[in-house]
Parts: C-alpha cells; structure tokens; sequence
C-alpha cells in the first residue's frame, strides 16, 4: 500500500465568529453603561459661631384640665372655662406663635368635651402641634 503525503493545507482564522464576539461585547457595554449627567446643586450651609453657644430649652405650651372642668395654661389657672378665656390665655403665653408644640392633658375623670374645646380653640388659633397627654394609673399595673 502505498501512502502519499497529502498536500498541507495553510491554516486560517476565520474572522467571522471573532467579529460577532466583539460586537455582542460592544453592544452590552453600551447598553450596561449609564449616560445620565446628575445635576449639582450649590449649597450653601450656615456656619455655626461657636462663642454664642446657648443652651434653650425649647418652648412648649400645657393645657390641664381638672375633674371639675378647670382650665390650668401652663400651670396657672383660669378664670373660666369659656373658649374666650382659654384663647385670650393661649395667645398671650405664646406670644402669637403657633408653631409651639401644644400638650393637652386632662383627668380621667374630666368631660370629654372640656378637651375637645380646648383642641377646638388650639386649632382656631393655628396650632398645628397638638398632642394628648396620657399617665397610666398606678393602680391597673
């Protein structure tokens, strides 16, 4: 049997594939990649001065109701339980400034409609910071 050499065949790179791989790849970076510009805002921040340190509680309005229906605005008592009179009161302990936080508190035994007057009258007056206060009694713990 006789054998004969074939004739040697020069190898070649087929560039086809190679070109899909590179622009598969091209074509996910783009796609991957965001183009958004974030917009900068220029802030400009208050400096605090460290000499005029001062410690302030800040201010804070009580309203206290009794059993028997009587008014206390931050611990004084009023005169009566109208709506004038507890108006008349809130606006000259707050000095016109509704944005002071407002605390209502009331006895358990007070008539529900002594604290909705004075939420009603709060509210008149623009006080938009009004919560009510609730103590747990002793006795039920």
């Amino acid at each position: 049997m006789k054998l004969t050499a074939r004739a040697k065949e020069e190898p070649e790179v087929n560039m086809t594939s190679l070109i899909d791989v590179v622009l598969l790849l091209l074509i996910f970076f783009m796609v991957s990649t965001s183009f958004v510009k974030q917009s900068q805002i220029s802030i400009s921040l208050p400096q605090a001065d460290s000499s005029a340190i001062v410690d302030e509680v800040p201010q804070q309005l009580d309203i206290m109701i009794t059993e028997q229906g009587t008014f206390l605005v931050n611990g004084r008592e009023l005169v009566n339980n109208r709506p004038e009179t507890i108006r008349n009161a809130l606006q000259k302990v707050s000095g016109g400034n509704t944005k002071l936080p407002l605390t209502i508190s009331a006895d358990a035994n007070a008539r529900h409609q002594f604290v909705v007057t004075a939420m009603d009258v709060a509210g008149k007056l623009g006080f938009v910071k009004i919560s009510i206060a609730t103590v747990n009694d002793p006795a039920d713990q």
